[in-house]
């Protein structure tokens, strides 16, 4: 118990000189929110909780995607920026008790369901989820994390709800066609695809490029299945596949770099391979999408694949 109230009187007083922008809706005064002081069997302990305190210091709560539960919990949305934009995009669900603002570890979010409206023919359409949300990392249990990749920005052709089921120590509860708003990627910048095999049809997503440098980097991205009907949210493609990859500089004469391996399917439904980037500026990943037997089913053109990504380090 002493080690706990040392480790909050240090907590409380970094938070005398840094203020928690991300605490929206914890009525914790200039406390550090989530610091468990009591034996709280629902919450986390205080290390638990520093842990989850400095994880919301790297990422914004999503406006209107925040749910109050059963009168006792507030549950948050959070992705990098607080917005969400065109393409892969991580979103992190965290708990936390409405009279303490201490973090909530049992929290459970499901059935995440995007749903665009096209304005002109006045129909509906999902677009590739990830699965129910799992934990962020063995460190940070009380954060739970999945994806949503957009296929589409917010314009005047269409705008976006978002949906998921909450289940909190047991009790339920819904966020139910909350409009958001889906950002455009920068000129230039191209983070989703998609490819016909016979009569279906799949997106392949990439996942933060943002986060590359020079050298070389691991390339992750997933394989959705355009789901029929179209309003139901377009899970992972059952099917194996391996994406060959070609980077190349547009700018820089096309140039490509050396030392690149393919995208195979890991246990998890991503596919990994590596991706060498030898210089800053605009890169354009040119990609081969291969069946389980080794054929080209995508891309593969006999010069520069048709299909890519544009990423810029």
């Amino acid at each position: 118990m002493k080690k706990v109230k040392r480790l909050f009187w240090v907590l409380a007083a970094v938070a005398l000189t840094a203020c928690n922008s991300n605490d929206d809706g914890v009525e914790s005064g200039i406390e550090i929110p989530g610091i468990n002081l009591t034996e709280d069997v629902e919450c986390c302990t205080a290390e638990d909780a520093l842990h989850v305190y400095k994880f919301l210091q790297t990422v914004k709560v999503v406006p209107g995607l925040t749910k109050e539960v059963d009168g006792n919990y507030n549950v948050f949305a959070y992705t990098r920026d607080g917005s969400l934009h065109n393409g892969y995009n991580e979103i992190f669900f965290v708990a936390t008790k409405r009279l303490t603002g201490n973090y909530v570890k049992d929290l459970e979010v499901k059935n995440i369901s995007p749903l665009m409206h096209m304005v002109k023919m006045d129909m509906y359409h999902s677009t590739p989820t990830g699965p129910a949300a799992e934990r962020f990392s063995e460190d940070v249990i009380a954060v739970k994390r999945s994806w949503v990749s957009f296929i589409m920005n917010t314009s005047e052709a269409g705008s976006w709800t978002l949906s998921y089921d909450i289940q909190i120590l047991g009790k339920e509860d819904k966020v139910e066609k909350q409009d958001i708003v889906v950002n455009g990627l920068p000129e230039g910048q191209a983070w989703l695809k998609s490819f016909k095999v016979g009569d279906d049809t799949y997106f392949i997503s990439l996942v933060n490029p943002n986060d590359w440098k020079t050298g070389s980097n691991k390339i992750q991205a997933y394989i959705s299945k355009k789901s029929d009907p179209i309003t139901t949210p377009y899970a992972l493609a059952s099917e194996t596949f391996t994406v060959e990859i070609d980077p190349r500089m547009p700018d820089m004469g096309n140039h490509t770099s050396p030392d690149n391996t393919p995208l195979v399917k890991q246990k998890d439904g991503s596919y990994q391979g590596n991706v060498n980037l030898t210089m800053t500026g605009l890169w354009r990943i040119h990609f081969t999408v291969k069946d389980d037997k080794g054929n080209v089913v995508a891309g593969g053109e006999e010069d520069l694949s048709s299909l890519y990504w544009d990423v810029t380090i």
